[in-house]
């Protein structure tokens, strides 16, 4: 069966460390970075357990905010502009182009998946020249509870109007796997630098180094 492939896009295929640097000059330490995200994805499940939505921006620029305050420094209005405008402007892994041109040339379907708000991922896309590869962009704020809520899953497959397990996502977060399979889909695990599986939950079928070694066992796997 050959899957559509639904990917996620922040540290999947678009690179965050590219914002050491604004980090290491706002805080001192460009470790913070992991800090920030991190933050932003702990309240991303929080809101959507506890309420009330609001878009991953705002997540983003609140969870600076927090991070700030927690480590006693002052953010300029022009400090917090520059890392957000940072994640608008995130260079694509190198393994990405390779890999989505095989699974295009193999006669793959490909869409994202991700916390981020629509315009927001089609201007990354944009900006690393592969939106060309994407039929369709999914966003959380269709269903307005982020990744890994049952119904961000459950969006993709209605949309397309195919059974979950017709669906395969690649990530890189194992919280995103885990919401995948148990969502009935199919995944992939990506293991970016920090990067590993949970081990209590059910585990996917493919799991490689970098994008093309994942890629070449969809396509091994995928139309078998």
């Amino acid at each position: 069966m050959k899957r559509i492939v639904v990917f996620d896009v922040n540290e999947t295929l678009l690179d965050l460390s590219s914002l050491d640097p604004l980090f290491e000059l706002v805080f001192g330490d460009r470790s913070v970075r992991r800090e920030w995200f991190a933050t932003v994805l702990r309240y991303s499940h929080v809101v959507t357990i506890a309420g009330p939505y609001v878009d991953f921006s705002a997540l983003g620029r609140a969870a600076l905010d927090m991070v700030a305050a927690s480590r006693g420094v002052s953010l300029t209005e022009d400090h917090r502009d520059r890392i957000l405008a940072g994640v608008m402007s995130l260079p694509a892994h190198g393994d990405v182009p390779v890999a989505l041109e095989r699974l295009r040339v193999a006669g793959f379907r490909l869409v994202t998946l991700t916390n981020s708000a629509p315009s927001v991922v089609r201007h990354q896309l944009a900006n690393v020249d592969v939106a060309k590869y994407f039929e369709r962009v999914f966003s959380v704020d269709a269903v307005q509870r982020f990744k890994p809520a049952p119904e961000v899953y459950g969006l993709v497959a209605h949309e397309l109007a195919v059974a979950p397990s017709q669906l395969r996502l690649v990530a890189a977060h194992a919280w995103d796997v885990l919401g995948a399979l148990r969502g009935g889909y199919a995944a992939a695990f990506v293991a970016r630098p920090g990067q590993v599986l949970y081990p209590l939950g059910p585990q996917p079928d493919i799991m490689g180094a970098d994008l093309v070694a994942v890629a070449d066992q969809i396509i091994a796997v995928d139309t078998a």
